[in-house]
């Protein structure tokens, strides 16, 4: 059996929300692109985990309520979706955009939290250290640039996608700059509340991230106390998507090890 795929209701927001497995709760939140297919990566955490899935406010099946408008105000929405699903011990992953989202809620309030996982998480800065501008890249380039292992940018740009599935890219993109847009990708304020974290966290990255550099994977470990770092080789911003096997395993240990 697959997951299931609904749409929830948290304070007035409809969220799409997918789910598949049992045991701990593990959270995944996506990044700019959104959630797009069920992935090989969704199938094994669900092997392990009570696996959520949900699409961003303004992202996917979601509603855009005007009141969110920042990652801030994400996170805090997050607040109030573990709280009314009635989850406690959670296991939060987030990659890019989605590990600055539960960087923010983490900093804010750990309290059901069991772990945390960022993925190469947007959110911050260092300086001297840029980070590409995802806004002006072409749908070519962005598939290109996030990849280590072209063949799977290939086997992306040669796919044909369906009018809904362009209007949902659409309503993703214009998501993403609701979000991201100013300042660019990061808070100028989160860095210095980093040390709040106090839930057992892993900061993992790929060593060939063209997005963010894996520079800043050292700064975030510095940051958020007893950090443990990862890096993946021969691997781009997406390890859930080009490294599947070698992220489940990490995330796995992890948290084998948090409930040990």
């Amino acid at each position: 059996m697959g997951p299931t795929s609904e749409v929830v209701d948290i304070g007035g927001v409809r969220i799409g929300l997918q789910k598949h497995g049992s045991g701990q709760a593990l959270i995944f939140l996506h990044g700019a692109n959104g959630v797009g297919p069920w992935l090989p990566f969704f199938e094994k955490l669900s092997s392990a985990y009570q696996l959520f899935v949900p699409d961003h406010p303004a992202f996917g099946r979601s509603d855009s309520p005007d009141w969110i408008r920042s990652v801030s105000d994400l996170a805090m929405f997050y607040l109030d979706f573990i709280e009314q699903m009635n989850l406690d011990k959670v296991h939060l992953v987030g990659t890019s955009l989605g590990g600055w989202v539960a960087a923010e809620l983490a900093v804010r309030n750990a309290s059901r939290l069991a772990s945390l996982t960022l993925v190469a998480p947007a959110g911050i800065r260092v300086k001297g250290t840029p980070v590409a501008d995802f806004f002006i890249w072409s749908p070519e380039e962005a598939t290109r640039e996030l990849f280590f292992d072209q063949a799977i940018a290939d086997r992306l740009l040669g796919m044909k996608f369906t009018d809904e599935q362009i209007e949902v890219q659409t309503k993703n993109r214009f998501a993403a700059t609701r979000y991201a847009w100013q300042p660019r990708m990061f808070n100028p304020d989160l860095e210095k509340w980093l040390h709040r974290i106090k839930v057992p966290t892993q900061v993992i990255w790929g060593q060939d991230d063209k997005l963010i550099p894996v520079a800043y994977a050292k700064r975030w470990g510095e940051r958020i106390p007893h950090a443990q770092l990862s890096l993946l080789e021969k691997c781009g911003h997406l390890p859930h998507i080009e490294a599947a096997g070698a992220l489940f395993e990490k995330v796995k240990a992890f948290t084998d090890g948090v409930a040990s």
